[in-house]
């Protein structure tokens, strides 16, 4: 060994990792080192570059950046960097430079790879272990895009400018050109205003609002803003993201959002304050559906559905984000259908309601899914005189949507079956049975309906069956024991040693289905823990904040199920947009061996935390 290798050896063995390891394995390491000098200011690793070498500073020090430019870490002799991106074999997401004059020892990718998978010692030093790995690599996940990591919170720049419902139109205008604003939020009364604590919202009044009710109409301008404005508004919470606020915005159709901090209004956007952050995003393929005046039309726009799937996912959006994107894309051809179809049919004859269920109910729809619906109508209904046109309807949507890729369910969960599309007292009714009367097997088969959301029609209907679920759910124990009980029945893919059990048979054979045995049942077991605490979110995100605030989970345990459910999720997701990239079919198994080594383990990490949750619901819920 020469004087420098000497030298290498000598020093690796004095730091971890490298002094986990025997002494024939370092000298092996430090035979393949590569030395490289590297001046201060010297950009040594940029975005997006691919990572070949794990560096080792010899001496010196760098900087490592968040892609925003936005100072990270600081690391100095000694230190290691460059192994989430070997581990992940992904390319780099934080650009490193000298911070001084530096030298860095460059350990290959094979020879890294090899002391990974061989080293446990090493490998435990260069990750966090279980749960604090997986809550790594599920934090990966953060969005490179602005309207995909910002606070709603972060685009109010102002007081809330508010009016009462018996201030005058004029009084409005002058207070708009006063403030500044295009839009005022109105109140009931002078005194709820003035009380921030007591403040309500229960209109809003816009510039559009002012030219079309008053200027356009001819109205008097003491007409008082309570008869023209638009009542109530859609908020958002200032701690939500702002592809949130953009989703709600399309979801309504409005340009104007109330922003609301523990209940109490702190401000408004509007889209302009969208745009101005980032004027170009793939979520607003939405807004595209909306302008298509026929099915063919719909069809064209199939494309662009699958490019901001993939450009979400390469953009580092979480699972959250995408999700909440594709259901709203989902929720968007549905009302477009419903629209085209009441063109064609006429008005409907009584009040209706389209819910939306499952995973598109939950915000955590992707590409490959079931097109399950129903219809809530109102209790005038009358099937001799009503029926025909209901079922018109029902077909139009659900075929529809099977021309744009949402296949027919297979269990028959479509307004197209007569058994879901009944009046809004019929589904209480059937809810309160699957409640009162709990039966396991019958609600194997209809725990989707515990996921609903109203998509166009009468929206209150919905909301409805959700505060009767909620309310009756938490105060049922019998039918949350069968409950969980059905959410025993999909078990997470690990044999006894902890490795994962693969299809045996058939074209997916050595995969492992990521819907059916990890997705799938950890949506099981939050729903249960979120119907017990009472919970009337769907999502199963927000489903697992209320239940820690209900103090029916931990926030250790929530945290691991939220991990586990963001890494499975994103594994599934970054699956499918590799098949529409490479321009195959789509479909939710994977071989683990196409995983990096990092991904392999998390993965495990996630199906562990689901077979613990698997035991506590089984201990908690007895039918």
């Amino acid at each position: 060994m020469d004087v420098e290798l000497i030298e290498i050896h000598e020093h690796l063995k004095l730091h971890p990792p490298f002094s986990l390891i025997d002494a024939e394995r370092l000298k092996a390491v430090a035979d393949s080192v590569e030395v490289s000098y590297f001046r201060a200011g010297d950009t040594i690793v940029s975005l997006g570059d691919p990572v070949r070498d794990l560096h080792f500073i010899r001496s010196g020090a760098v900087e490592i950046f968040r892609r925003d430019g936005a100072l990270y870490n600081r690391l100095g002799a000694g230190e290691i960097f460059g192994q989430i991106a070997l581990m992940t074999a992904r390319p780099a997401r934080f650009p490193v430079r000298a911070l001084e004059d530096t030298l860095v020892y460059l350990i290959p990718d094979e020879v890294f790879r090899e002391l990974f998978d061989e080293e446990e010692a090493f490998a435990d030093y260069v990750e966090v272990e279980d749960r604090s790995r997986l809550r790594r690599s599920a934090s990966q996940q953060t969005g490179g895009s602005p309207l995909l990591v910002t606070r709603v919170r972060q685009l109010v720049h102002l007081k809330p400018a508010v009016v009462t419902v018996e201030t005058t139109v004029r009084e409005a205008a002058g207070k708009m050109d006063e403030e500044r604003v295009s839009a005022l939020l109105v109140c009931d009364e002078q005194e709820g205003c003035e009380q921030e604590q007591a403040f309500s919202v229960i209109g809003i009044l816009t510039e559009n609002d002012l030219t079309r009710r008053i200027v356009a109409a001819g109205r008097d301008h003491q007409t008082p803003v309570g008869e023209i404005m638009s009542p109530d508004p859609v908020p958002v919470d200032a701690d939500a993201f702002v592809f949130e606020a953009v989703l709600l915005m399309m979801r309504h159709n409005v340009h104007h959002l109330p922003v609301l901090d523990r209940q109490r209004p702190v401000g408004m956007i509007n889209l302009s304050d969208v745009i101005s952050l980032e004027t170009q995003n793939s979520l607003f393929v939405a807004r595209s559906i909306l302008a298509r005046d026929s099915l063919e039309g719909l069809k064209t726009l199939l494309p662009d559905v699958q490019a901001s799937f993939v450009r979400m996912v390469n953009e580092d959006a979480n699972s959250h984000m995408i999700g909440s994107a594709m259901a709203t894309i989902g929720r968007t051809f549905k009302q477009r259908l419903i629209e085209l179809a009441e063109a064609e049919l006429g008005p409907p004859p009584v009040p209706y309601c389209l819910l939306a269920l499952g995973s598109m109910a939950r915000d955590e729809q992707v590409l490959l899914t079931d097109q399950d619906n129903a219809l809530i109508l109102d209790d005038q209904y009358d099937p001799r005189h009503h029926g025909e046109y209901f079922m018109a309807l029902a077909n139009r949507v659900c075929d529809g949507l099977a021309e744009l890729g949402y296949p027919y369910c297979t269990g028959g969960i479509m307004a197209t079956n007569p058994k879901w599309r009944i009046t809004l007292s019929q589904w209480r009714r059937q809810f309160d049975d699957w409640i009162g009367k709990p039966d396991a097997e019958a609600l194997l088969h209809s725990s989707i309906f515990f996921d609903l959301d109203g998509v166009a029609g009468e929206i209150s209907m919905a909301d409805q069956l959700q505060r009767r679920i909620a309310e009756r759910a938490s105060k049922a124990p019998r039918f949350l024991g069968c409950l969980a009980q059905n959410a025993l029945n999909r078990t997470p893919p690990l044999g006894f040693f902890r490795d994962f059990v693969l299809e045996t048979s058939g074209r997916h054979q050595n995969s492992l289905n990521l819907k059916r045995r990890g997705t799938g049942p950890l949506g099981d077991v939050i729903r249960v823990h979120a119907l017990a605490a009472g919970s009337r979110s769907q999502n199963s995100f927000r489903r697992l904040d209320d239940t820690v605030a209900a103090g029916f989970l931990t926030s250790g345990m929530a945290t691991d199920l939220r991990d586990a459910l963001e890494f499975i999720a994103i594994v599934r997701i970054r699956h499918q947009a590799a098949a529409i990239e490479a321009g195959r079919q789509l479909n939710n198994n994977i071989n683990p061996e196409d995983l990096s080594t990092l991904d392999r383990r998390s993965l495990k990490d996630a199906f562990r935390v689901l077979s613990d949750a698997q035991k506590f619901v089984k201990f908690r819920f007895r039918p």
